[in-house]
């Protein structure tokens, strides 16, 4: 596993598909999920809060709860699905080709299942003054997530923290691809013992 995943080509993108279709949807430009995803949980938080199926005070608390769910999802399938079955995922490809800037956030058919999925099990706990507000904190971390490793990838950072985190996500990729399994934080892998230092100037 360990070895696959450091099979790398630099500076270059790869082509996923033999099938020109599958080939064309497997890309998908860096603004979609923002184009998306935006509109739609801005529409679904604000019909909620003028309805009266939630409210502000419920908001301000459930949405940092939601987001900081997604930092636990994020690591924990990045680690234990996207790592487990990384051709399935698409994932070693990811991998093959860091460089290339046509994958490097999230499809939208993926994230809208894995979307669904979330709703779907957030309604069964039939509290949506709750768990509405909470979905919406879950996908905004899944936002900052594809934000972050777009961005990563693909321009410098322009800050101190952005300079830690990339070197941490590179360090993913070309130094350990079993450490660092967090993207948009590093604090899970300080946590749980995954993290692997690297300097910023390596990056």
């Amino acid at each position: 596993m360990k070895d696959a995943m450091r099979d790398y080509v630099r500076n270059q993108r790869g082509r996923m598909y033999q099938s020109d279709f599958f080939e064309f949807f497997s890309k998908v430009h860096p603004s979609m999920p923002f184009v998306f995803w935006i509109p739609v949980t801005a529409y679904v938080l604000g019909t909620a809060l003028t309805s009266g199926g939630t409210t502000w005070q419920v908001t301000a608390a459930a949405v940092p709860l939601g987001f900081l769910t997604w930092q636990f999802l994020e690591y924990f399938v990045h680690k234990h699905v996207f790592h487990a079955w990384p051709g399935w995922t698409g994932h070693g490809f990811h991998h093959k080709y860091p460089d290339d800037d046509t994958r490097l956030v999230m499809p939208l058919p993926v994230s809208i299942t894995l979307a669904s999925l979330i709703w779907g099990g957030l309604s069964l706990v039939g509290r949506g003054d709750l768990t509405t507000p909470f979905w919406v904190g879950i996908v905004a971390g899944y936002l900052w997530y594809d934000f972050l490793h777009w961005s990563t990838h693909h321009r410098a950072p322009l800050t101190e923290w952005g300079k830690r985190l990339r070197a941490h996500h590179m360090a993913h990729h070309f130094a350990d691809p079993d450490r660092n399994f967090g993207i948009s934080h590093r604090w899970m892998d300080q946590v749980l013992g995954t993290l692997l230092k690297r300097g910023a100037d390596e990056a």
